[in-house]
């Protein structure tokens, strides 16, 4: 049986981030540069798979691809670190700082993937900028137009609904993180990890690492959206909810509901059990 129990995937969970959080700078880029490349290569997969068919669930069903090629390789989503990393900070076994360490260079790693990806990509769906024909592009700017304007245009209200959809995507994304600690077969981890990140694109929610591929590239494609209206309406709302959704969410509600599960794998001795138990005295022989 390739099946891990809930009480080991935690620890598992723990010993995760404690390792995520003791990687080099150099480690974080590249890990977090080929992460984002590949979450917006599966996007724009999504969305053909999408335009093709008609069928936007198709590209549900496809998108975890790239979710599970960086779970598989090892690579750095700063996403799914939002639900590990504080794990080994309460259990000390790393600091608050190379957790925001970590956050940090990921995120500047998943930047330079996705934007040169974006490169990319606009370069090959405009044939070097000769032809805006590809359907694809309309798709790309209006989802971008959706991302932000359209949230803008309801304000406060607008703002919150952000911030909600971030923290349910997130947390489907780091339940599928913990999911692959399930199995310890290749087969079992993309079975399991699968599921959950179906369920975050089906319903549109909001990721960060995501939008930092589809917001820059639909303003190369000309939708009407700017700098300030990317980091205001999607930026920082999105990967906060990110964060709330995977820390609280899945880390720390698995932690506090397995935690006790765990200690009783392993009780400690105490003075006390560790002696013999004490004989009873012979029962004297009645004449």
């Amino acid at each position: 049986m390739d099946y891990v129990k809930p009480t080991e995937v935690l620890q598992t969970m723990i010993d995760t981030g404690k390792t995520k959080a003791e990687l080099t700078t150099a480690q974080l880029l590249i890990r977090g540069g080929l992460a984002g490349a590949i979450l917006a290569c599966a996007t724009t997969l999504a969305m053909t798979a999408s335009a093709q068919t008609g069928i936007p669930m198709v590209g549900a069903i496809l998108f975890p691809v790239g979710f599970v090629i960086i779970v598989l390789l090892g690579l750095e989503l700063v996403t799914g670190s939002f639900a590990l990393i504080p794990l080994a900070v309460l259990e000390k076994k790393t600091t608050v700082s190379a957790m925001l360490k970590n956050y940090f260079w990921v995120i500047v790693g998943h930047l330079i993937g996705c934007g040169l990806y974006a490169l990319a990509y606009v370069l090959v769906a405009t044939k070097a900028g000769t032809d805006m024909s590809n359907p694809l592009i309309a798709t790309i700017v209006s989802t971008t137009e959706a991302k932000t304007l359209a949230y803008q245009a309801f304000g406060a209200s607008g703002m919150l609904l952000v911030f909600v959809k971030a923290i349910l995507c997130n947390w489907m994304v780091t339940l599928g993180a913990v999911m692959a600690m399930t199995s310890k077969s290749t087969s079992g981890k993309i079975a399991a990890m699968w599921l959950p990140i179906l369920i975050f694109f089906g319903q549109g929610f909001e990721h960060t690492v995501v939008n930092m591929f589809v917001i820059p590239t639909g303003m190369l494609l000309g939708a009407n959206v700017n700098g300030m209206d990317w980091l205001v309406w999607s930026g920082i709302p999105v990967l906060l909810g990110n964060f709330v959704g995977g820390a609280l969410f899945t880390g720390l509600l698995i932690y506090w509901g397995l935690k006790q599960g765990r200690s009783k794998l392993a009780p400690v001795a105490s003075a006390e059990t560790d002696k013999e138990p004490a004989r009873l005295p012979a029962l004297e022989k009645s004449v």
